[in-house]
């Protein structure tokens, strides 16, 4: 799926969402790496991306050709900060539901940019007439949690040891939905 560019107005600076193009490949899997070392409450360790860049531009048209995905990339004052993405489902009986994704570089939360790629991603999808928005999130991550509830998602169950961690850890997660 594709959206023309938009800039939305954060006050003091401005976001650019922009599709990914297959020449952000590389951009994307650095990103990746990094957002995934940077926090706990991403689903892999850096060292799980084994994605070639062939693997990625794929990924990325794939992305753009979707009648039901999308993926957008965030640049504040032209420098990326990182992506948000829908993924909608394809059988017939879950075609009104869309999952939700995010991944900001730590230096760039809490400047209401994720709430900006938030509601651009519930605009988009109401437009194309999804009913629900679904995501899974750590339940230690109360900043997040904090910032979906404000967008309107509520918590509809808990995933008791979702991820495991290399020390041996758990973590539950949160499903969370937003009825639109």
């Amino acid at each position: 799926m594709r959206i023309e560019d938009e800039i939305i107005d954060l006050g003091e600076h401005q976001l650019l969402l922009r599709n990914a193009g297959e020449e952000d490949a590389e951009m994307l899997l650095e990103c990746l790496k990094t957002t995934c070392g940077e926090t706990r409450f991403l689903v892999k360790e850096p060292e799980e991306i084994d994605l070639t860049l062939d693997d990625e531009r794929k990924f990325i048209h794939n992305q753009n050709e979707s009648k039901q995905n999308i993926m957008l990339l965030g640049f504040v004052d032209g420098e990326y900060v990182g992506n948000c993405s829908l993924m909608g489902m394809e059988q017939g009986r879950f075609k009104h539901r869309v999952s939700l994704g995010i991944a900001l570089y730590q230096k760039y939360t809490g400047r209401g940019i994720g709430k900006a790629m938030i509601g651009k991603l519930i605009e988009i999808a109401r437009e194309h007439q999804f009913e629900q928005i679904e995501l899974e999130v750590v339940a230690d991550n109360q900043r997040a949690i904090a910032l979906y509830k404000k967008m309107g998602f509520e918590i509809f169950g808990t995933f008791p040891n979702n991820m495991k961690y290399k020390d041996g850890t758990y973590a539950d997660a949160y499903w969370m939905m937003k009825r639109l």
